[in-house]
């Protein structure tokens, strides 16, 4: 098989520096200390008072007998003391381990036993999680609660004596999203952390004087990348606590943001928000991210009157491999200029022809921005390679201009009476009905073999239809063999950290479930 670049063009990127993240924030403090970094309630962090707040917490860990390389997870909530530690493990050449906040029980026992920390800094909210586990860790430093520091954090003396870090020195074992699968723990160097904003500032064309509303998960990548952006491009974060779709434009307005970030279900957890007389009175210009359809693309821009900007990143590379700044709506663009890629059929082959359907699989131009690998999981590394290819599991097309459209998991292709089915062709027809806020669409057993499919429905709050309406509805918007058998109504979906819906926790059971053949609907076709 060919591993030749088989897209048209590229997205430029500048070269990445040899200057670590530590070094980046000592510099930026040196050369300006009264910059404002980031805004929480009513305090303005300027990059000085980050940086001595910082060396704090680095002195802090210090204290605790942590030395470079131990591997420390972190589970704090979204506020300013999340970053001081973040920027700390970094300066240190500790090895920075995210746990999502809200994970309980099996879960975060599996994260716990297979990222093996030597530290957990936690939330003393989150004491009796861990506790209940039983697991015992050699250092345990708790922050108690959202309106105090960690202990000891405000007697810290600065102490900014730090090891050399370098530059493909891991210092973060990133969990995978764990969609269909147990998540993994992705190797993270500090050029990998780096390369990731530097993709940002391309896509938002952000700089000095610029404010991204900043609502994402520190536990996620997209959150540590959008932090670390901010010192890079020197525009400004309004931290908020939690991301809120009822309050979220009166935030913008409040904070004067510049720039909004999407994730998953968030374009249209917006859009299904009343509409408001003052809908456009706003400072974005741009709406940047990942997971819009061209349709809800247009809607978005045409209420909102911002500009969108699409990207395509995944766990294991960076937070965007590829980029659309002026390309068709719905469009995830061309490759940044690190990265080659290639779109593989299931042998292996390389699909050729504009629309056909095939798996990414990218090359990084610089190994040292390609996959670093899965921690102590070689099963899993190997299964994920392809020689210089990094096999993503992700399908797109591409069109005759080489732009890439996204088109759902590989995983998520279902086969009906010999015909295969994309789940997110489907799942993108019922998105677009008003009373929907979200779905997922899974195979069931058949009785004739292969699949059936069922299909979970979130509907918006105060919403009112019956799965026969919403069938009804979709028949004229599908072809006969992908309008699904069953439906089932849900009040939540689990997700991941990126909002990605958690098919592999939904049931497949149909026992009580809404039956179209049952009901008379398309037998003849079944």
């Amino acid at each position: 098989m060919s591993q030749a670049n088989h897209s048209t063009g590229s997205v430029a990127m500048d070269s990445l520096s040899e200057e670590t993240i530590g070094e980046l924030l000592a510099r930026r403090a040196r050369s300006n200390p009264e910059d404002i970094y980031c805004s929480f309630r009513s305090e303005r962090i300027s990059v000085g008072l980050l940086d001595r707040r910082v060396n704090q917490v680095a002195t802090l860990l210090k204290s605790q007998g942590l030395q470079k390389g131990d591997r420390v997870a972190v589970m704090l909530p979204s506020h300013p003391d999340h970053l001081y530690l973040l920027f700390a493990l970094a300066r240190l050449g500790m090895v920075r381990v995210p746990i999502n906040v809200h994970l309980l029980g099996a879960p975060l026992a599996h994260l716990l036993h297979e990222l093996a920390p030597q530290a957990i800094v936690a939330d003393t909210a989150l004491r009796a999680a861990l506790d209940e586990l039983g697991i015992a860790l050699p250092h345990m430093i708790w922050r108690n609660g959202i309106d105090a520091e960690f202990d000891r954090f405000a007697s810290c003396d600065e102490d900014n004596a730090a090891p050399l870090v370098k530059t493909d020195e891991i210092i973060a074992l990133s969990p995978s999203s764990g969609t269909t699968g147990a998540p993994k723990g992705v190797l993270k160097s500090d050029r990998q952390l780096r390369a990731g904003p530097m993709a940002i500032l391309r896509l938002t064309e952000a700089g000095p004087g610029d404010v991204f509303l900043f609502w994402e998960a520190l536990h996620h990548g997209s959150g540590v990348a959008v932090a670390i952006a901010a010192l890079m491009g020197g525009f400004q974060l309004a931290m908020l606590e939690r991301f809120s779709a009822s309050r979220f434009w009166d935030d913008v307005r409040r904070h004067q943001a510049t720039h909004i970030h999407y994730l998953g279900s968030v374009l249209p957890m917006l859009l299904k928000q009343p509409e408001r007389p003052n809908d456009r009175e706003h400072g974005v210009r741009i709406a940047w991210g990942g997971g819009c359809p061209a349709e809800v693309w247009h809607a978005f821009a045409e209420r909102f009157g911002v500009s969108m900007r699409e990207g395509y990143g995944l766990s294991e590379l960076i937070t965007f491999v590829t980029a659309n700044i002026d390309g068709p709506p719905g469009s995830i663009g061309k490759p940044l200029s690190y990265y080659e890629i290639s779109l593989l059929a299931d042998d292996g082959s390389v699909v050729a022809e504009p629309g056909d359907k095939g798996e990414i699989a990218i090359r990084a131009l610089d190994p040292r921005l390609g996959f670093l690998g899965y921690f102590r999981n070689p099963q899993a590394d190997a299964a994920a390679r392809r020689g210089e290819l990094f096999l993503s599991g992700d399908l797109a097309h591409r069109d005759a201009n080489g732009n890439l459209f996204y088109a759902g998991r590989k995983k998520d292709m279902l086969r009906r009476r010999g015909i295969n089915i994309a789940a997110w062709d489907v799942e993108s027809v019922f998105a677009q009905h008003d009373a929907v806020a979200e779905v997922a669409l899974v195979g069931v057993p058949s009785d004739l073999g292969e699949d059936e499919l069922k299909l979970f429905v979130r509907l918006r709050e105060g919403a009112s239809i019956t799965p026969a309406d919403l069938i009804h509805w979709c028949s004229g918007r599908l072809p006969y063999f992908q309008v699904p058998r069953y439906v089932e109504f849900i009040d939540a979906f689990p997700k991941t950290p990126t909002q990605r819906i958690q098919k592999k926790e939904l049931s497949r059971g149909v026992t009580g479930v809404w039956d179209a053949d049952a009901a008379g609907f398309h037998a003849a076709k079944r």
